[in-house]
């Protein structure tokens, strides 16, 4: 084993992909602090920057002093308070579904609700650009992967077309908007296949909700297509600035998930601090649209100027993907780039293609054009 070790930690060395964790003193209104030394913190996700409002934290002190800083039990025991009810219940209104139920994590739900849902002799068709969990989820589940070609509409119904009548239960499994790319997924074309081949339909809204949508709640709400997906997952640890995650579907899937998702029945239910301060962001996604106004209109601003000036991006969000392409190089810029006051890191495979290798910056309400104009200048002074 401590051979296997050693040559894993060298060969990731040698291949530029060694992760090492750096702890930081501060992160707080788009700035972040290592070593005393303070940088523009373009890794967060803290979109709509939430994570400081002084109302989440005065709903957190409040939570504490009423119900103490744990629920001290899942929620089938004694650890389902009136916060989780009420917050399950103003989710689920919020995405405009019969019912909501939270989750400790984007990952404990996407694993678990999927191998709840669907097991051996069902088929599962997902984008090729999912998160891990998402494909975690499906593995675990013993289900019939087809992965499709990344937003490829012809590409999934010629899959459907293929394989759907092999299986009992269908499922197709998408981001809204997603998370290395920054760009849209087809929604109403999606939904479109999967009523034609009798599938249900999974959007994850992780990087999405607050974002979008009249009220905030997503790319789902942004195309009126809340009647039609099947299942809406979502976290609030991104642009809600708390944490946890949901998912929103009907009455029934939602009692069906209590009885039998693993990760919801064996785990401590989130602490009544958390889940005063979900409920606090919700309100104040709905109370502050120009939070969302103003990120968008920023990010557009950067892409445009890096468009200008000749970067290879993608995407069409506050996700914004420089592409570097080699592992090495993308981590030379990430620390030229460190070296001048920005905390922007190199994203390498396997999170994303070989080949594909990225400088991810993360835009959030905190950053003003002044910062992403200099950003932008800078940015041209390191170009090799």
């Amino acid at each position: 084993m401590e051979r296997l070790i050693d040559d894993f930690i060298g060969k990731r060395k040698e291949d530029g992909l060694l992760r090492e964790l750096k702890p930081a003193s501060m992160r707080s209104g788009g700035k972040i602090e290592f070593s005393k030394r303070v940088l523009a913190d373009f890794s967060s996700n803290d979109y709509l920057g939430l994570s400081g409002h002084p109302l989440l934290i005065e709903a957190s002190k409040n939570a504490a002093e009423k119900f103490g800083i744990s629920s001290c039990g899942s929620r089938l025991l004694s650890g389902n308070l009136s916060l989780h009810e009420e917050l399950e219940e103003k989710t689920a209104k919020f995405k405009n579904k019969e019912a909501a139920i939270v989750f400790n994590s984007g990952y404990q739900a996407n694993v678990g609700i999927i191998g709840a849902l669907y097991s051996q002799g069902d088929c599962i068709f997902a984008d090729r650009l999912i998160h891990a969990s998402l494909l975690d989820g499906i593995i675990l589940s013993g289900a019939k992967l087809f992965r499709f070609l990344h937003n490829d509409c012809n590409h999934l119904e010629s899959l459907l077309k293929k394989e759907r009548g092999k299986f009992k239960n269908c499922l197709i499994v998408t981001e809204s908007l997603f998370s290395m790319d920054g760009d849209k997924a087809p929604l109403t074309k999606l939904v479109a296949l999967k009523n034609k081949y009798a599938a249900w339909l999974y959007v994850d809204e992780a990087h999405a909700t607050g974002i979008y949508g009249s009220d905030g709640a997503g790319l789902v709400q942004a195309n009126r297509l809340e009647s039609e997906v099947d299942l809406i997952m979502g976290t609030f640890s991104k642009g809600l600035g708390s944490f946890g995650a949901y998912l929103a579907a009907s009455k029934r899937t939602v009692t069906y998930l209590v009885n039998t998702c693993r990760s919801f029945i064996y785990s401590t239910s989130l602490p009544p601090t958390v889940i005063a301060a979900n409920l606090a962001s919700l309100d104040l996604v709905k109370k502050e649209p120009q939070r969302r106004i103003k990120l968008l209109e920023n990010a557009q601003y950067l892409r445009q100027k890096l468009a200008d000036k000749g970067w290879k991006i993608k995407g069409e969000s506050q996700i914004i993907p420089l592409i570097i392409g080699e592992n090495q190089q993308a981590v030379s810029y990430s620390q030229a780039l460190q070296n001048r006051g920005y905390w922007v890191l190199p994203i390498r495979p396997p999170t994303v293609p070989k080949g594909q290798a990225r400088l991810r910056f993360s835009l959030t309400y905190d950053h003003p054009k002044e910062i992403l104009s200099k950003l932008n200048d800078d940015l041209q002074k390191i170009k090799i």
